[in-house]
């Protein structure tokens, strides 16, 4: 019996790990395929002949985003956006999570706060009115409009609370029995032991506003002025527009030897590697940061 025990083991991990193994080739075979395209000849993207291997190869799309000075600017605007963002998101979240740990008797208005937090989250003015409330503050076409509408993300305050829940209530007392004030318990001992939660809740910021397109095409005007995934969402190639505009010989030749495909798909490609190169940091922490941070004991 132990041995039929043994064999029934062994087969379930074999198709544990195989589950494991199909699933993480069916996220990255598309992938892979992305790169594949943009790595391929406008002809063989046309007729679907590239599968993982490219066909053709050219590195024109990555020229037609590369070769461009708008294209630096915009990746620069990015950065300081993530910057500021994480700045911003960091420095509210921590101090409005940490309160609402108290029971009522120790902070009279937490559930005032905690009922204004959930029906925020449910509920919002929508676009039209943040979008006259960001002009009516004179931040229309400046980075400001791009991250002071989520400066404060409720799901994390939310998240980073109930992680502070679980961390023993004893250190804190201890803290407190020492000397340390409300602050010094807050930086001393709440936040090192957060840390999981913490590099989360930077990771869910990071990728958020990285990723984020759809602000840059309402609050920003000028394309000078975009972030790097507006600008990259703003590029199209059209041949039929430069043959309408009398576009010259050099620039007919250079579109020719891209599909809007080849273009999309390095869009795609470019706007990934940043995050991949920040994920593998900060991945260690998400699970544990997720689960500690979602179910109060």
């Amino acid at each position: 019996m132990i041995d039929n025990k043994s064999i029934h083991s062994k087969i379930r991990i074999a198709v544990i790990h195989a589950l494991v193994i199909l699933s993480g080739l069916a996220c990255l075979l598309p992938l892979w395929n992305i790169v594949a395209i943009s790595l391929s000849g406008s002809a063989a993207v046309t007729a679907n002949k590239v599968g993982l291997l490219p066909v053709g190869f050219t590195v024109s799309a990555y020229k037609k985003i590369l070769e461009d000075g708008q294209f630096w600017r915009s990746f620069g605007i990015s950065v300081i956006r993530v910057i500021l963002a994480l700045f911003l998101n960091l420095a509210v979240t921590v101090p409005m999570a940490y309160p609402l740990t108290k029971s009522k008797r120790e902070f009279s208005a937490r559930n005032f706060y905690m009922n204004l937090l959930i029906f925020a989250m449910l509920f919002n003015g929508g676009m039209i009115p943040t979008f006259i409330l960001v002009k009516n503050l004179g931040l229309l076409n400046s980075i400001w409009a791009l991250v002071l509408p989520g400066a404060l993300p409720i799901f994390n305050v939310i998240l980073l609370m109930n992680f502070f829940l679980g961390i023993p209530k004893s250190l804190e007392e201890a803290a407190v029995i020492d000397g340390a004030g409300p602050m010094t318990v807050l930086l001393k001992i709440m936040i090192p032991c957060a840390k999981p939660c913490l590099a989360t809740i930077s990771l869910f910021s990071i990728v958020g506003s990285w990723n984020d397109f759809f602000s840059g095409l309402i609050y920003i005007q000028k394309i000078n002025k975009y972030p790097i995934m507006t600008y990259i969402q703003s590029l199209s190639v059209d041949i039929q527009e430069l043959l309408k505009n009398g576009a010259g010989s050099s620039a007919l030749e250079n579109v020719t030897e891209l599909s809007n495909r080849n273009l999309n798909a390095a869009k795609i490609v470019v706007a990934v590697v940043p995050l991949l190169l920040i994920y593998p940091f900060l991945q260690k922490y998400l699970i544990t940061g997720i689960v500690m941070g979602s179910v109060k004991e």
